[in-house]
């Protein structure tokens, strides 16, 4: 019978670990610094079929 707390307390702890894991920010804070990317290209005209 003792064995059932313990077994409780295991899946317990597997499981926030694996949300803490999930919704916690990520460990590489790395990212590269890529700036602002101008943009190149024409603005999007809607066309409708009959006015090409």
């Amino acid at each position: 019978m003792a064995k059932i707390p313990e077994m409780f307390d295991r899946v317990t702890q597997f499981f926030s670990e694996a949300l803490t894991r999930i919704f916690s920010p990520p460990e590489d804070k790395d990212y590269p610094e890529i700036g602002v990317q101008p943009f190149e290209g024409d603005a999007y005209k809607k066309t409708s079929r009959g006015s090409d």
